[in-house]
């Protein structure tokens, strides 16, 4: 989901700037842990790092209406991702972090058409990114773990990815049993 996110900001921004020539060239890249202590990109960067995953509470253990087979339901959850601008210029972290908002305002789901297409989506996949309410307190821990001074950053959801259940092979069922004796002589 996360480079399907990154790579739909990405397309989106690039679009805009070629309507909008005003708007500083930016990356969009997903990020681990790890990459965050790295040297910040000599270009403008919008990470997105994944720092939390749960299960969707609605959708736990629920079944289709009309799945009438001993199948197990997806796996259902939400991602959350902590979207970070990085520069040397305020006014480009500011000015990036803005579109970005306002991209995900106006285009808040994510169908087939916007998702990777190696990610095995299919054409009824559909993800919301929304906006995750988190203290400011909760923002400085996310912070504090990465040992990293806070920077720009807001947090989004997205929900509900969902992660289909391996179908164990089964056999076909027994409908009979036909058992015959014969003699060597081929008499029953």
């Amino acid at each position: 989901m996360g480079f399907s996110l990154a790579r739909y900001l990405g397309n989106a921004y690039t679009e805009a700037r070629r309507v909008d020539t005003g708007l500083p060239v930016c990356s969009f890249q997903l990020s681990s842990s790890g990459d965050m202590h790295k040297e910040p990109p000599g270009t403008a960067t919008m990470s997105l790092y994944l720092y939390r995953v749960t299960m969707n509470q609605y959708l736990r253990n629920s079944v289709g209406a009309n799945d009438s087979s001993d199948a197990k339901p997806p796996l259902a959850l939400d991602l959350h991702y902590l979207l970070t601008a990085w520069s040397d210029s305020v006014e480009t972290e500011q000015t990036v972090l803005g579109w970005t908002l306002r991209q995900l305002y106006q285009h808040e789901a994510l169908s087939a058409s916007d998702l990777s297409p190696g990610a095995g989506w299919t054409t009824g996949d559909l993800v919301q990114v929304i906006p995750a309410e988190l203290s400011n307190e909760d923002l400085m821990r996310i912070w504090d773990a990465l040992h990293l001074p806070y920077r720009l950053s807001v947090s989004y959801i997205a929900r509900v990815v969902r992660i289909d259940a391996e179908q164990p092979a089964t056999a076909r069922p027994v409908v009979a049993r036909r058992i015959e004796l014969s003699n060597k002589d081929g008499d029953r």
